[in-house]
């Protein structure tokens, strides 16, 4: 298997061919061999003999024949969701998810456990248990399953697959270098081929391809505050050697420097995942006994082990510390992303990492500021959405971008 650099503007023409052709299969069928021809714009005759070595490899079928307008009745072709399956993986901010999807990316088999401590023998060994359970409820489709995708937090080298793991140490982030050799151990253990994605990278393309963006060219899509994916007429952009879409700077030698008379709200600074939301709230709470007595009977936690889907719960219900707290995390992440939106030009924006829990008053502000930040050129035809496939979203990418492989033949 190829290692992470996999772009479909690296591939041959014909691999370029045989995703054009089984994605339009995948998103427009039971489809004719005449009209896969005009929509990709080459002959029907050499669609036909893309088509023959699909059926060969059992990952098209042909079935009921369409309407005719006189003649001979056209042939329908759709693609064969049980032509393979993929397992997906992904780290979201509360949980980690697992998938089992069909080439259509229909859901198999999920399963997800609580987001793992931030180190990375935690987070493996979640990920080696996660898999383990989809293997052991999908006895049935063992056979099938082409390969596994992982979508993880850090900045994943396209060249060689490493990874640079962010690690809080004291009051500073710093990135580590990984090395476990995880797609080999992971490769090594089930013996398939593993693909390794940045998160937010594998959400938008997850979003672009089975979500709110599949008829769309240009999309961003913001994982909380600290990292987007972003494609780009159509096709991912991940930077020269992996690391585009890292949205803040940061340099713990002079952190002290870069500071803002508003404190928080450095919008170039890095911020936690959570968007500083629990922290806000906390030191609100520390500040007002009375009000943390009523946020303590709202939610029934622990001020002190407070957390996000906790505050997203009290938020729900109607409680003015969260509330507030959601407002000024909403209005920050407007902010960064206007500077975003006015130098990318999307026609979407979609936020999603888990924020899709944070409730339609969050997005609502989110866009507000957006558009009052922004140009106005840029923000009259952005939509501004939250991600259709929530927490699944970056298990589901992983799964597409093998998919990918799968249907160039790369596998």
């Amino acid at each position: 298997m190829q290692p992470a650099d996999f772009r479909k503007e690296d591939l041959s023409e014909r691999e370029r061919r045989n995703i054009d052709i089984l994605e339009i299969l995948r998103r427009r069928g039971p489809i004719s061999r005449p009209d896969i021809s005009k929509e990709i714009g080459i002959n029907v005759v050499t669609v036909s003999n893309y088509i023959d070595d699909f059926i060969h490899h059992k990952l098209v079928y042909e079935k009921e024949l369409d309407v005719s307008e006189g003649g001979r009745r056209p042939v329908l072709l759709d693609l064969n969701p049980q032509g393979g399956y993929i397992i997906g993986t992904g780290l979201n901010l509360m949980n980690m998810v697992g998938l089992l999807v069909d080439l259509k990316g229909n859901i198999i088999t999920k399963t997800q456990v609580a987001r793992p401590k931030l180190t990375v023998k935690d987070v493996t060994e979640s990920l080696l248990d996660i898999i383990r359970e989809i293997f052991r409820r999908s006895k049935g489709y063992a056979g099938s399953i082409k390969g596994i995708g992982i979508g993880l937090a850090g900045l994943v080298n396209k060249q060689d697959g490493s990874i640079h793991w962010p690690q809080k140490m004291d009051h500073y982030y710093t990135y580590a270098s990984v090395d476990l050799p995880l797609r080999e151990l992971i490769e090594r253990e089930f013996n398939l081929p593993v693909l390794i994605e940045n998160d937010a990278t594998a959400a938008c393309f997850g979003e672009y391809w089975l979500g709110a963006g599949t008829e769309l060219k240009n999309l961003v899509y913001m994982f909380s505050g600290v990292g987007c994916g972003i494609v780009i007429d159509g096709h991912i952009y991940r930077g020269s050697r992996g690391y585009a879409g890292e949205v803040s700077i940061y340099n713990y030698k002079e952190n002290d420097l870069f500071s803002c008379e508003s404190g928080n709200p450095c919008f170039l600074k890095r911020w936690e995942v959570d968007l500083g939301i629990v922290d806000d709230v906390k030191a609100m709470l520390f500040r007002d006994a009375e009000a943390a007595r009523v946020f303590s009977q709202i939610s029934g936690g622990n001020i002190v082990n407070l957390d996000l889907k906790t505050v997203f719960t009290a938020a729900r219900l109607k409680n003015p510390v969260a509330a507030l707290a959601l407002q000024k995390a909403a209005k920050r992440l407007g902010i960064r992303v206007a500077y975003i939106a006015n130098l990318l030009n999307p026609e979407m924006i979609v936020i999603g990492g888990g924020f899709e829990e944070a409730g339609e008053e969050f997005l609502n502000e989110v866009a507000a500021t957006i558009k009052s930040w922004a140009f106005r050129e840029v923000t009259e035809d952005l939509k501004i959405v939250y991600a259709q496939l929530r927490e699944n979203a970056v298990a589901l990418g992983t799964a597409s971008l093998v998919m990918q492989r799968v249907f160039a033949h790369l596998l």
